[in-house]
């Protein structure tokens, strides 16, 4: 049996640490859990995560069975099993640039505009007040992608010269941009550069492949 379970739903930012474990090359299970029909509302999924969010990590070693969440720290987790791959700096400064991206992706950028484009219901039951809200988080990511376009050029990886696990969970963002019609092509050709190098990684292409998903639309 795996030493890992990783709990997710296709297209969700759980394509980041599905891609972390294809990069380590580390025996897991892939569980899908679709939010589309309510899975992780349902007892089962419940009982893994009470959040009721995705993804979920559950570990099992000799120290028994766990259960971790939110993507920072399964990414933080993860890369520290295999630290000579250096999917993440380990200490210092270039540690605190890798989890202040991380922290600003989960909470501006995920769960502050994307969330209010994607499920506006979270903020305001009033449906007439959807449409505004969801304005309002388009408005949002535009400042965000000009954010990340700002500190991508110039550099080949969100934290210089190295891959990591930061340029994974930039791709989450990349493509959800193309879900909600952004040309983000046109507009932000450093993210482009830096998605495109991201998706020809072979670990990555596993990723997409298992959760059946593209970054961009043919």
């Amino acid at each position: 049996m795996s030493d890992y379970r990783l709990y997710y739903s296709p297209g969700t930012c759980a394509l980041a640490p599905h891609i972390a474990l294809e990069e380590l090359g580390l025996a897991y299970e892939a569980a899908p859990v679709l939010v589309a029909q309510g899975d992780n509302q349902k007892p089962e999924y419940l009982a893994i995560n009470p959040r009721g969010r995705v993804p979920a990590l559950r570990i099992r070693d000799a120290d028994g069975e766990r259960v971790l969440t939110e993507v920072p720290a399964i990414l933080i987790y993860l890369a520290g099993l295999k630290p000579q791959a250096r999917l993440l700096p380990t200490t210092g400064e270039p540690l605190a640039r890798a989890i202040e991206w991380m922290s600003w992706l989960t909470s501006s950028v995920h769960a502050h505009a994307f969330a209010q484009v994607f499920r506006p219901a979270r903020f305001v039951s009033d449906e007439n007040l959807h449409a505004p809200l969801k304005a309002r988080g388009l408005e949002l990511l535009d400042l965000a992608y000009r954010d990340i376009e700002q500190r991508l050029q110039g550099r080949e990886w969100a934290l210089g010269a190295d891959y990591s696990l930061v340029d994974a969970y930039l791709l989450v963002f990349y493509r959800w941009g193309n879900r909600v019609g952004v040309d983000m092509r046109a507009r932000y050709p450093s993210y482009t550069r830096q998605a495109e190098a991201v998706v020809a990684r072979p670990a990555v292409q596993r990723a997409l492949q298992q959760e059946q998903i593209v970054v961009w639309e043919s």
